[in-house]
């Protein structure tokens, strides 16, 4: 009897649960329940350890979460506004950049075909870039045909047409964007003599 409402007691305190003074401690611990009710507190009991210890720092540790994603969420729209200005600012360059090579490559495309002209004593010569490339990533084929010679790529020029053609494409880029200086090593040693009087001219 003691037990008993010293059970009541706790579970009132603990779990707010009355239990009835009319409830038969007999009849709650008769033979055929007793194994039924022993089953429940052992599933009771399994289920408790299963839960594990509890964590008494899981509210610091909540806020401490909270104010670090709250952090790294604010970096992570600073990085995303970087990230965007950063693509405005490559996107205008690479507008810019296509601009000025487009306008350069017409100058330096139009002094290479008259130099080209001088040192061959006539002929045709072009720069012809990769269709349907971007600008910035296409290829750049250096066309010639010196008199009497059908059009072809320098690659099948040659040695003394490989370093007139070379010569003709140096000096237009120098013409279009002037230099102080331009030291040319050795330039005519595939040249003959003829060749070597149109450079010197």
């Amino acid at each position: 009897r003691h037990e008993r409402i010293a059970l009541e007691t706790r579970i009132r305190d603990d779990y707010g649960i009355e239990i009835h003074a009319t409830a038969s401690i007999d009849e709650a611990l008769a033979p055929d329940r007793r194994g039924e009710v022993e089953a429940e507190i052992a599933d009771l009991r399994q289920k408790l350890n299963n839960l594990g210890n509890v964590n008494l720092d899981a509210l610091g540790e909540l806020e401490e979460l909270e104010s670090r994603f709250g952090n790294l969420s604010t970096q992570f729209q600073d990085l995303t506004s970087a990230k965007e200005s950063l693509e405005q600012i490559i996107h205008k360059i690479n507008a810019d950049s296509r601009r000025l090579f487009a306008d350069t490559l017409e100058v330096v495309k139009g002094h290479f075909q008259t130099l080209f002209r001088k040192l061959f004593g006539g002929g045709q010569a072009d720069i012809v870039l990769d269709e349907g490339v971007d600008i910035l990533e296409s290829g750049i084929e250096i066309v010639a045909r010196p008199p009497g010679k059908e059009p072809r790529s320098i690659s099948l020029l040659s040695g003394g047409e490989k370093t007139l053609t070379c010569v003709a494409l140096l000096l237009a880029i120098f013409r279009s964007r002037p230099s102080p200086f331009c030291v040319l090593d050795e330039v005519d040693a595939a040249l003959d003599e003829a060749n070597i009087e149109r450079f010197v001219a």
